[in-house]
């Protein structure tokens, strides 16, 4: 740029000679205002191409400090975004190893129920198929002493001493039993007189008697056992229906957590790689920003 002093001189020195003819002073005055002139014109383009550099610095400047804010905010939304995810993974693999422990402890419930059924069963089938036999025999042996009122064949007695050997006849009736197989005509042929008649007719009644309210008593007691194996089923069925609607739930919602936790671990990676993405960018808008800034007041400085 020119020196105000000098630009003066020259325009003094014009004035003086402007009435005067054309001298070679006057051309040297001419071609310093044509050098004035030019100068003007080349410091208005530097002002104006100083300006434009200036407000595109402005601009600039402003354009990345709203995107690098915007990028922060961004960064703190998607670092609380993944403390949630991990947070709800965390909760999640807590609850899925709940719903295991229950399936499994409800599955063994329900195999040891069944154990125990089978079991159970077992027992009420022998204990019924004894009940069984022993009302059979009973009743057999009650029509044998009924038949032919006091002689009768030995042979005739094998349903009565068949009793003796049945595990749920009580030993005192055993003995009953004995004794009286023991006194029984062993000759169909032989008619038992009196006074033993009326004593073998006494006996027999006596027997009969004994073996009828045993055949009350077993009837009842299987009756009984018929009604507690009813109840045990029905209470295995409800027990096992319950266990297996458990079961089935508990496996229903491990399911859905399952894939409520790997979507939540999906969105936990996304929102990492978004994270690293915009932490990147916001940096390398931070380095220009910086870059910038320094060398626009750097041209300002030289301007």
């Amino acid at each position: 740029m020119k020196s105000p002093s000098v630009v003066i001189a020259f325009a003094a020195l014009a004035g003086i000679v402007s009435c005067s003819e054309v001298t070679p002073v006057q051309k040297v005055i001419q071609l310093l205002q044509g050098m004035l002139e030019q100068g003007k014109k080349e410091k208005h383009a530097e002002q104006v191409q100083f300006a434009s550099y200036k407000q595109f610095c402005d601009d600039t400047k402003v354009e990345k400090e709203r995107a690098i804010d915007e990028a922060n905010s961004r960064i703190e939304v998607l670092k609380a975004d993944i403390a949630k995810y991990i947070a709800d993974a965390a909760r999640l693999t807590k609850e899925i190893a709940a719903h295991d422990e229950d399936i499994s402890v409800w599955t063994g419930d329900s195999k040891a129920a069944t154990k125990v059924r089978e079991i159970e069963k077992a027992d009420y089938d022998a204990m019924h198929k004894d009940y069984s036999e022993s009302v059979s025999a009973l009743e057999r042996a009650i029509v044998v002493l009924k038949k032919q009122a006091y002689t009768r064949a030995q042979a005739s007695l094998v349903q009565v001493s068949a009793l003796t050997t049945m595990s749920l006849i009580p030993l005192e009736a055993k003995r009953v039993l004995n004794s009286f197989l023991q006194q029984a005509p062993e000759d169909e042929g032989l008619a038992v007189s009196a006074p033993e008649a009326a004593g073998y007719e006494f006996q027999s009644q006596g027997v009969i008697d004994m073996l009828e309210k045993l055949l009350d008593k077993f009837m009842a007691e299987r009756t009984q056992l018929e009604k507690e194996e009813m109840n045990s089923v029905h209470a295995y069925k409800m027990l096992i229906q319950d266990l297996t609607a458990q079961i089935e739930q508990a496996t229903q919602d491990r399911t859905e957590k399952s894939e409520t936790k790997a979507k939540k671990l999906q969105a936990k990676a996304d929102a990492e790689g978004d994270l690293a993405d915009t932490t990147s960018t916001r940096d390398a808008d931070q380095k220009y920003l910086d870059d910038l800034v320094a060398t626009c007041e750097q041209k300002s400085s030289d301007f």
